[in-house]
């Protein structure tokens, strides 16, 4: 899932010596072939639906190139191959972009924006209904992901600090089994877990991504120098992204739900908390706001006091972040993020 520890970069570098490539970009050329990585998240289903039914290989004969979509068990790992240049793409959030490809020295570009959360991630607290009760309580947590994110933000909500509390970094593959036991009393994650957890009639939803709304976004990157010598490839995954004609809407829905470890139901229950910008017009007013750029100067700043922008940054702007508008937050000589709507408007705008 949508989670990442402290120590990823070791992983990028092993990756880097096992699949016997430099740790560096993908090879920047005119090329035919390219590889995309996307593992399980309500949000990036698509992506899997759209290669079993034939999309992507639609979308890549239409441009005259050949895309290997690979789904990833292992969220983490398919970060770990894009950086390592094994894959040209990767489905991705945005604070995950930047703190692992990005500050690992690789260029790389936002192609689509597909989604935001908005309250697949919450804060959940046993036998209490308010967040202040979250005070010098022990907090279970996947350590550096955007559940501690959110933990931060909700923190700040009340005028608290990570000080106040005890963070526990716990794997979210065991959480739901975490949170049964005596001792946790505290838990932030998201779905499908937040509604296991929810389950029990002493846990409360204290706070959630709707509250900051646009925060935790999930994108599709590309390498940027892959991207700018092969625009075919960013055309594709846009046409892609659009995800028409479905000759099943139901049938999409379904294949998806299973894909995703629940039925039709919960996978509603999942799209509920997920704003997805199923028309590409609403991606491009979202990516080209002056709340991204607001948003990005908030998660650079978390990413930095938790030491995760790399061992050099001495700021929160160290990795520059360029916007649509070619305005840049951080440091401007060494812009390694990018937000980019020129794919996405031309599927808004017909032209793909």
């Amino acid at each position: 899932m949508r989670s990442f520890t402290k120590f990823v970069l070791t992983g990028v570098m092993a990756v880097a010596v096992l699949a016997g490539v430099a740790l560096s970009p993908a090879k920047a050329e005119e090329k035919k072939d390219f590889k995309v990585a996307w593992s399980i998240y309500v949000g990036w289903m698509p992506w899997g639906y759209a290669d079993e039914a034939g999309i992507v290989k639609k979308w890549a004969d239409k441009y005259g190139i050949n895309i290997e979509v690979k789904q990833f068990n292992d969220y983490v790992e398919s970060i770990n191959q894009f950086t390592a240049g094994a894959f040209d793409a990767v489905t991705i959030t945005n604070m995950d972009a930047l703190s692992i490809p990005s500050a690992g020295g690789v260029d790389t570009t936002a192609v689509i924006v597909g989604d935001f959360s908005n309250g697949n991630d919450a804060v959940i607290l046993k036998d209490k209904d308010q967040l202040e009760a979250i005070k010098g309580q022990d907090v279970n947590l996947v350590e550096f992901s955007v559940s501690h994110y959110l933990l931060a933000r909700a923190l700040e909500s009340i005028g608290a600090e990570e000080k106040d509390l005890k963070v526990v970094n716990t794997s979210d593959a065991d959480m739901a089994a975490a949170y049964k036991t005596d001792d946790v009393t505290a838990v932030v994650t998201w779905k499908p877990i937040v509604s296991t957890i929810l389950e029990s009639p002493d846990a409360n939803l204290v706070f959630d991504s709707s509250q900051i709304p646009g925060e935790i976004i999930d994108l599709m990157v590309a390498n940027t120098e892959v991207l700018k010598d092969n625009p075919k490839f960013g055309k594709a995954l846009a046409g892609i992204w659009t995800r028409r004609p479905w000759e099943s809407e139901a049938e999409a829905k379904e294949s998806m739900a299973k894909a995703s470890g629940t039925d039709v139901a919960g996978f509603d229950g999942m799209l509920e908390t997920t704003e997805l910008f199923t028309e590409p017009k609403d991606a491009v007013a979202f990516v080209t706001s002056d709340d991204l750029k607001t948003t990005t100067e908030r998660v650079s700043k978390f990413l930095f006091e938790k030491s995760l922008l790399g061992k050099d940054a001495k700021t929160a702007g160290a990795i520059g972040v360029e916007f649509p508008d070619k305005t840049v937050f951080g440091d401007k000589d060494n812009v390694k993020f990018r937000y980019d709507e020129t794919f996405m408007k031309e599927a808004a705008d017909g032209k793909l």
